[in-house]
């Protein structure tokens, strides 16, 4: 402990050879150096890290990884950091891979651990606000940072920003390029990069969530409101039919990591053209069907390590390597040519096979069930087999004793038998008679008393003790040996733990792609030609989740090439279908870089390496923002972080502030598109009710910039939605036929479409706040009829009392109101 305690600095226990915070040569100190911040909590990882070469802040936002945490091994390959922060407190996953990290001869980075209060995600924010960015004015206040910040960096990834408090903690400790600066001057922070692994494509949060690829909802089931969430409609709900929890868990891996590896999608490709064809559908039914008994692998391993083994953890393994088996002699049949079923044929080795017929031959599952323990069967250990032959027969020799005892017994005793207690041995039970009330009272000559139950004596006699030392404690001594057995079982198992975790793997991909084959059969899905240019090519696409829940779908088309057609900017009066359309796009897309079959009579899909969007608006009062700048936010990051390979789906952009402004700004970031180098330019495809957009001329002319428009029809004052897209701008909004659709008042309609004429050819507009005709009527009437109910030859009759109070007042507001 004493040699433990010396390394402990001011930042925390220091894991690297090259010694404490701050220790090393001068050249080292002024090298450019990379500081890595991470932390690794129930199945994800957030981290950050900071390149003194151009003083930059680079994240990765929250992502799902596995318990060897191989994206986390990735990503330190692709940065190579010099330095690795994390916390004290933190997951043995991470301990063991820090560990394995230290132990590589040919690349050791220094570990540093702090506690993990430096670790709070308030902690973080308050830091990234305090830090040096010589970028924003010095008098900028603390809400405006924290907007601006909101736009540079993800705040809906807890841990990746919980790990960003640490890192400038860590940054301010060494003074990270600032070493001969004054102290008061902090590191600097001169950009923010969202950081992806190389071939894996950018989707951030909103993207999943407005393309409705993963949606959760709570459980239907009163008994699990609280405790359960189920899959609603989305997309990952209706391709996944996994069989085995591991195989759905891939699944959700694979969706939140669509790739841009052209073999891993061939891979993927060609497992699903072979079970889509409808003679392999069989096969496909065989192998699923094995797949239900896939259970757990690790946990029942990690069982076995631990030896808290169960009698239905060995059920679930027999089952689990016999169904593999079965699976291995199935895809052999298969066309090898295919390279999943390659691997499946060669890495589900005879180990498999072993194990199967060993646990097939050791394990009595019928006896252990009954018993509820671990038992064997006949024939494997001769020496459990004698003692429970004399198990067996111990009753009627046990009765055979209890007769000769009971001849030396008291003649009151009338009965006495001999049983055997595990742990205790063999006893003499006799009945307890009227005389015995004290316990003196129950001392017999030449027994030892042992214990009074249920109104039976139990006593130890001379023959019992000599049954004890001739039989032993049969029952003890079988479960003794028979754990023995089990030991040396699980040995030969966790020997051989290796096959089974390639099986895991193996059958998880092999499971993911048999659901989507499935899928794809079931809905008539095509399978995508996937090419390295960039251009996308969809023939007839269609919406996955929409074409479900519709009788009639109108299937549409999209083509965006390298010099044609990349910025495209459809109208259309409201509910025709433009955000249908941008999300099916989207979502096809996002389908193919999964490996899956796509909702199209054709799709070519060039590899994107993002898809951004400005679709949907989150409000959340733990965010702080306006609705308009988390529009602002979204589109930031679709402007900043898109290049000429992403696919960027906007909206409806530009309608949370007052027209002219939002006019201009939409009128600007198009323009800042296609005035980009053409490689540089995005699939971009863009929706908007802005009509003065097109004909005010506010776009440059450009051969990029294609103008879309959904078809209508108006059949007298109805509007029908025909759903076609067409080359072209739409005219009108068709905003009154659309208010009429949903059910708002006639006459406010027409007043709508009143002032909208008047508007629009710039007449003035009056205010309409007078009484409706039937109103006046009875306003009239009701004059007249007190008019002629007057007896003008009353003489009480004050006739200008009468005009000044009911004629003139009512006779005014009908004029004022006329």
């Amino acid at each position: 402990m004493a040699a433990l305690d010396s390394l402990r600095g001011r930042e925390g226990l220091v894991l690297s050879p090259r010694g404490l915070d701050g220790d090393g040569d001068e050249e080292e100190e002024d090298s450019p150096a990379v500081l890595l911040s991470v932390l690794a909590q129930h199945g994800e990882v957030g981290l950050c890290f900071y390149d003194s070469s151009d003083s930059s802040l680079h994240f990765m936002k929250d992502t799902p990884d596995d318990h060897e945490l191989h994206l986390l091994a990735r990503v330190i390959q692709e940065v190579r950091p010099h330095v690795v922060i994390t916390s004290a407190k933190q997951e043995r996953c991470v301990t063991h891979f820090l560990q394995q990290l230290s132990a590589n001869p040919d690349y050791k980075p220094e570990v540093v651990t702090y506690p993990f209060v430096d670790f709070g995600l308030e902690v973080g924010k308050q830091r990234l606000l305090s830090a040096n960015l010589p970028f924003l004015p010095a008098s900028i206040s603390e809400r405006d940072k924290m907007s601006y910040l909101s736009s540079c960096i993800s705040f809906d990834s807890p841990l990746m920003m919980r790990a960003v408090g640490a890192l400038l903690k860590c940054l301010d400790r060494r003074r990270v390029g600032v070493e001969l600066e004054d102290s008061s001057v902090g590191v600097p922070i001169l950009q923010f990069h969202a950081y992806t692994l190389k071939g894996v494509v950018c989707i951030d949060r909103d993207t999943y969530s407005v393309l409705q690829i993963f949606k959760s909802e709570l459980h239907p089931s009163v008994y699990k409101l609280h405790s359960g969430e189920k899959e609603g409609l989305s997309l990952f709900g209706i391709l996944n039919r996994c069989r085995c929890k591991f195989g759905s868990k891939l699944l959700r891996e694979w969706f939140l990591r669509p790739t841009q590896d052209l073999a891993v999608l061939q891979r993927r490709q060609e497992v699903i053209r072979f079970f889509t064809s409808p003679q392999n559908s069989e096969t496909l039914s065989t192998l699923q069907s094995s797949l239900r008994n896939i259970s757990n692998i690790p946990t029942l391993l990690r069982r076995m390590s631990l030896s808290h083994t169960k009698v239905t953890d060995w059920q679930s393994l027999y089952k689990t390597v016999y169904s593999v088996v079965c699976i291995r002699d199935t895809v052999r049949h298969l066309p090898q040519s295919i390279q999943l079923f390659r691997d499946v044929s060669k890495g589900f080795s005879d180990d498999l096979h072993y194990i199967a017929s060993l646990i097939s031959r050791v394990v009595d599952f019928e006896s252990s069930v009954a018993e509820n323990r671990f038992t064997i069967k006949p024939n494997v250990d001769p020496a459990i087999d004698e003692k429970k032959r004399r198990m067996m027969g111990l009753s009627d020799f046990l009765t055979d004793v209890a007769r000769r005892e009971l001849e030396h017994l008291d003649a009151r005793i009338p009965s006495c038998c001999v049983i055997y207690i595990p742990l205790i041995g063999f006893l003499l039970s006799v009945p307890r008679l009227p005389s015995m009330v004290e316990k003196e009272d129950f001392e017999i000559e030449g027994l030892d008393f042992m214990f009074l139950s249920e109104d039976r004596l139990h006593y130890r006699s001379q023959r019992t003790k000599e049954l004890d030392d001739l039989l032993g404690d049969l029952h003890c001594d079988i479960r003794d040996m028979e754990t023995s057995v089990m030991r040396q079982l699980q040995s030969s198992v966790l020997e051989r733990s290796a096959s089974l975790y390639k099986v895991l793997d193996l059958t998880a991909e092999l499971d993911c792609l048999m659901a989507m084959s499935s899928a794809s059969q079931d809905y008539g899905y095509t399978s995508p030609k996937l090419t390295s240019q960039r251009r996308i090519a969809v023939i007839q696409g269609r919406h996955p989740l929409l074409e479900l829940c519709s009788p009639v779908f109108v299937a549409n088309s999209f083509q965006s090439t390298e010099s044609q057609g990349r910025v495209k900017i459809i109208t259309g009066p409201n509910s025709s279908g433009k955000s249908i359309y941008l999300k099916q796009v989207g979502l096809i897309v996002f389908m193919a870089l999964i490996g899956s079959n796509v909702p199209a009579k054709e799709a070519e899909i060039g590899l994107v390496d993002g898809i951004f969007t400005r679709m949907q608006s989150k409000e959340s009062v733990s965010v702080g923002l306006s609705t308009f700048m988390i529009d602002l936010n979204q589109m930031a990051l679709a402007l900043n972080s898109s290049t000429g390979n992403s696919l960027v789906l906007v909206d409806e952009f530009g309608k949370g502030t007052n027209t002219v402004d939002g006019l201009s700004l939409l009128a600007a970031s198009i323009s800042h598109w296609l005035r980009k180098a053409p490689l540089d330019v995005p699939h971009v495809l863009l929706a908007t009710n802005f009509h003065s957009l097109l004909q005010l001329g506010l776009l440059p002319s450009s051969d990029l910039l294609s103008l879309l428009t959904l078809e209508t029809a108006v059949d007298g004052d109805e509007l029908v939605f025909l759903y076609q897209l067409k080359e072209g701008i739409c005219q009108s909004s068709y905003a009154a036929n659309i208010a009429t659709l949903a059910g708002l008042p006639t006459s406010l309609v027409q007043r709508g479409v009143e002032v909208s004429e008047l508007y629009r050819t710039g007449r003035p507009v009056k205010s309409n706040d007078r009484a409706s005709s039937d109103e006046q009527a009875n306003r009239c009437r009701s004059l007249v009829e007190k008019f002629l109910h007057l007896d003008l030859e009353d003489p009480d009759l004050d006739l200008q009392h009468f005009m000044k109070e009911e004629l003139l007042p009512s006779a005014g507001e009908l004029l004022n109101r006329s």
